[in-house]
């Protein structure tokens, strides 16, 4: 009786005490946040790099403007491919919802020109695909990509993606 009292005890004294696994919900209201802001260049960067770790497509449709054109180049058929917003938004929504993992690195800026209105930024980049645990892709590049800042929002959107890496 006298350990069943204990334990009961025990139990009472723990379920009273905030368990450090499952903290509260933060409902404070924070002008921060931890994505990029997309009224700067690198704060595109960072949305990308976010949306691909959660497979947050809604994040990555974000960065793309209206006009969007993606390019690439296939080797295999020796001729450049291209495609608007609508498939890639497609495209990337399957490799997310395909993908168990994805992670992708921004290493240096090759090249980059900018003035108020538009940017042009080559940047190097490590993406590691894993489908499964033993099916994983890594992808390394450049990405050329042609930004220009939307005059209402004062946001850089993604208008030219040419993707030259090795895949």
């Amino acid at each position: 009786m006298k350990k069943t009292t204990f334990t009961l005890f025990v139990f009472i004294l723990i379920a009273g005490c905030k368990n450090p696994f499952a903290p509260a919900l933060d409902t404070s209201e924070s002008t921060g946040s931890a994505i990029g802001d997309l009224t700067k260049i690198e704060g595109v960067f960072q949305n990308l790099q976010y949306a691909y770790t959660f497979r947050d497509t809604a994040r990555y449709g974000q960065t793309l403007g209206t006009d969007f054109l993606f390019s690439f180049r296939d080797y295999d058929l020796s001729f450049d491919v291209s495609w608007g917003r609508e498939e890639e938004m497609k495209v990337t929504h399957g490799l997310f919802q395909n993908a168990e993992r994805l992670d992708l690195i921004w290493n240096n800026i090759v090249a980059s020109t900018e003035d108020s209105s538009e940017a042009n930024i080559v940047r190097s980049f490590n993406l590691m695909i894993t489908f499964n645990p033993t099916d994983i892709v890594r992808v390394d590049g450049r990405v050329n990509l042609n930004l220009k800042k939307e005059s209402s929002s004062g946001k850089w959107k993604i208008v030219r993606w040419i993707d030259e890496s090795n895949f």
